[in-house]
């Protein structure tokens, strides 16, 4: 391992994002620890891992950033089964997304790049497929990744091996500045309830729904999402199904994962309700009706990251010395491959020009402007 080229950068967050900046900054030979107050309430071990930025009908920087994103992907992930010796389960299986009308399957942003479908295409690829949907569009560029099972403990093995340091159970109470309104370091509560301060002066908050907690300048607040998984036949559906409201995402030992209502209402409510539910069962009749015979696995909820644009924070932000990996709404897995990139290289100082123009996309500020 590569010595360490000065004090550690702290990261806030232990989930999806703050492991893949904890793990890109370790790989560039940085000291890192990670700061969590519970890893496992981070959205990574809740999202279904879609890789989406054509089926999810992005559009202009976000789509940009999302297709830079996926490109990144295969060796992103490489590095990391390399780092870890375990498989993140990267499956490039396709989605296809099934609409009622051909109107409705051309009025979509990203028409231009999926292949177009009619009923007899969209069931040779969706065998069983409800017959609500005449036509759709398959993006085979698209695909998935086992977050919840394999990507998130993948990497936090990864950063294990790389000598990041990790204090779980810790809550960040408020950020500390100097007297020039730098980072200095952080108030904490230790799992055993005692608070003290811990020197801080290069920090990356990745702190999922909860960043604003501790920077009340970002627009981040909490969009629950309950979640639901069923155990079909293995091989029963080899592509990933995005339906309006409801998407199905199949992995390779036969688990369907069913996702997911979006309650912004709900705030930080936890638990599961009949009406999430229930919708999660009727969006599954409605796109595989067979599948609603499959026996239950697990039931779950998590909180997506919501800005006023629906894109993340990345960046610099309002404190000096203090970074944003934030935001990401429900593109988490499949940005942290481009946001750990370009976010590392802005600590580090050696982005390029073209990616320094790409982070300045998504930065805090755009929202002063508007």
């Amino acid at each position: 391992m590569t010595a360490a080229k000065g004090p550690a950068i702290t990261v806030l967050g232990g989930g999806l994002m703050g492991l893949a900046m904890a793990h890109q900054l370790a790989r560039r030979g940085e000291a890192v620890r990670v700061l969590s107050r519970r890893r496992s309430e981070a959205a990574g071990f809740v999202a279904a891992g879609m890789l989406a930025p054509h089926a999810e009908g992005l559009n202009g920087d976000l789509l940009a950033l999302g297709q830079a994103s996926l490109q990144l992907i295969p060796s992103w992930v490489a590095q990391i089964e390399a780092d870890s010796g375990l498989s993140c389960g990267l499956r490039p299986c396709g989605i296809v997304v099934p609409f009622a009308t051909s109107a409705e399957r051309d009025a979509y942003p990203t028409a231009a790049f999926g292949q177009g479908l009619d009923r007899r295409g969209l069931e040779q690829e969706i065998p069983g497929i409800g017959e609500r949907w005449q036509t759709g569009l398959l993006f085979e560029q698209d695909g998935q990744i086992d977050n919840r099972r394999r990507l998130m403990r993948a990497l936090e093995r990864a950063c294990v091996e790389l000598g990041v340091t990790f204090q779980e159970g810790s809550q960040v109470l408020e950020l500390v500045c100097g007297p020039t309104g730098a980072l200095s370091g952080v108030r904490l509560r230790s799992a055993e309830g005692e608070e003290h301060h811990l020197t801080a002066e290069r920090a990356v908050l990745a702190c999922g729904a909860w960043s604003a907690q501790l920077l009340p300048q970002l627009p981040i607040a909490p969009v629950k999402g309950q979640m639901l998984s069923l155990q079909g036949p293995r091989q029963a559906l080899g592509r990933v199904i995005f339906g309006p409201g409801t998407y199905l995402v199949p992995r390779q030992d036969g688990l369907l994962v069913v996702g997911a209502t979006s309650e912004a209402e709900a705030g930080f409510s936890e638990g599961l309700t009949p009406a999430g539910q229930r919708q999660l069962q009727e969006g599954l009749a409605s796109l595989l009706p067979e599948a609603s015979a499959w026996p239950p696995m697990e039931r779950w909820w998590g909180f997506r990251p919501h800005t006023p644009d629906e894109a993340p924070l990345l960046g610099t932000s309002p404190i000096p010395g203090l970074w944003l990996a934030a935001g990401h709404h429900r593109n988490g897995v499949l940005l942290a491959a481009i946001t750990a990139e370009l976010v590392a290289g802005a600590i580090l100082g050696d982005l390029g020009t073209a990616k320094q123009d790409q982070l300045n996309n998504f930065s805090w500020r755009r929202f002063e402007r508007n």
